[in-house]
């Protein structure tokens, strides 16, 4: 009896009694064939609601499942599986403690699979544990729907972020939603409209939606439509490192011109130099190298209209480091005044799409929300899609 305990445990099985163990020898691989019965308490459940039901049938006799290898040698439980009658559910194979409904295979080898699938490629995880391709996209699918059973991902979300990440080539986008209290991804789809996130807000329902008091994002109007079509009581939050790229492409658009217009005048070696100082003016000045200090002292002794859009971007990476809302603001408003009046083109349509979204902005320096957190989950869902050669 001990022996068969452990022989349960080895497998990861819970809750049957071993039977009896049968060696089986084949040309490629030998077999271990672990016959085994529910416990009692097991037998003649629904796979379904899991309620006790009247036997119907004993089905199709005995049924094999694969179980986790031991070192060379292929594992397989063996049961008997009749079938009950529930009277919600209809006729159906009673529910095994040891696998899912519908599944060949056992729960602790479908597991085994999923965790493999987050860490390697299709191709890799199939030679593996040989096992087909397409087989590993159904033990994902009943995984996936077991884990979601088990937990309510939106179950108390009061702050989320939203945003799209690219998987595939061809403009193919799939709409984020990650929680930013746990940093957990809530939710995933296909396409980047109203009409997406439209369903996660489906699946969140209208109570719970309710509940959501931050969201932050960027200035995708398609967003900014449906939160506030379906979030009666959030806030939304301009993510900031959005705003600082506008500044960023901003500041290039203006050392663009510049370039142009020397080249254009016959001051090539003035042109050479701007067009090399591309990544001094955009980088962070903490992260400058010696050479770049230098490309940029340079820039600020010959070129002062470039060193004064240089230094706006930087003023508004100041904007969003201040933890006093009210310093944060009355600094926005500054440099509102100062971009506007700075004769710099970009700069000044730039000021004019920050007034556009300055409420939404102004929420994020009174609550300190930005897509950091959605940024990550989109770095590690790239990650899974590099590991898994894209999808298929």
């Amino acid at each position: 009896m001990r022996n068969a305990r452990m022989v349960l445990r080895a497998l990861g099985v819970e809750r049957a009694v071993v039977e009896d163990v049968q060696w089986e020898e084949r040309e490629v691989r030998p077999r271990l064939v672990v016959r085994v019965r529910p416990l009692k308490t097991e037998t003649r459940r629904c796979p379904h609601c899991g309620r006790r039901c009247p036997k119907y049938d004993l089905g199709a006799g005995r049924r094999r499942w694969r179980a986790p290898d031991v070192g060379l040698c292929s594992v397989y439980l063996e049961a008997e599986a009749p079938r009950v009658h529930c009277g919600k559910h209809g006729v159906l194979v009673q529910r095994v403690p040891w696998a899912r409904q519908g599944s060949k295979f056992t729960t602790a080898f479908e597991d085994r699979v999923a965790w493999l699938a987050t860490r390697t490629d299709k191709t890799t995880l199939t030679s593996l544990l040989r096992v087909a391709w397409r087989t590993v996209g159904y033990i994902l699918e009943r995984v996936g729907a077991s884990m979601r059973a088990q937990v309510d991902p939106f179950q108390g979300v009061t702050r989320i972020g939203i945003d799209e990440v690219s998987y595939r080539k061809g403009h193919r986008y799939l709409t984020v939603v990650v929680d930013h209290d746990t940093g957990r991804l809530l939710w995933a789809s296909p396409g980047r409209d109203e009409a997406t996130l439209r369903r996660f807000f489906d699946e969140l329902g209208t109570e719970r939606a309710a509940a959501i008091r931050l969201v932050s994002a960027d200035a995708a109007t398609w967003i900014g439509n449906v939160v506030r079509e379906r979030c009666p009581n959030a806030t939304l939050c301009l993510d900031p490192f959005h705003v600082v790229q506008w500044a960023t492409r901003a500041l290039d658009q203006v050392r663009r011109t510049l370039w142009n217009e020397l080249r254009r005048s016959g001051q090539k070696e003035r042109a050479k130099s701007l067009k090399g100082s591309r990544w001094a003016l955009c980088k962070n000045p903490e992260d400058l190298t010696a050479c770049q200090s230098k490309t940029l002292a340079a820039v600020q002794r010959d070129n002062q209209p470039l060193y004064r859009a240089y230094l706006l971007k930087e003023e508004l990476r100041v904007v969003f480091q201040q933890s006093d809302p009210l310093v944060a603001k009355w600094l926005l408003a500054s440099w509102l005044a100062w971009a506007s009046r700075s004769r710099l083109e970009p700069l000044v349509k730039l000021a004019q799409t920050i007034r556009a979204h300055r409420e939404p902005i102004e929420n994020v320096l009174e609550h300190g929300l930005s897509n950091a957190r959605i940024e990550a989950a989109n770095t590690k869902m790239r990650l899974l899609t590099r590991l898994a050669f894209g999808f298929h």
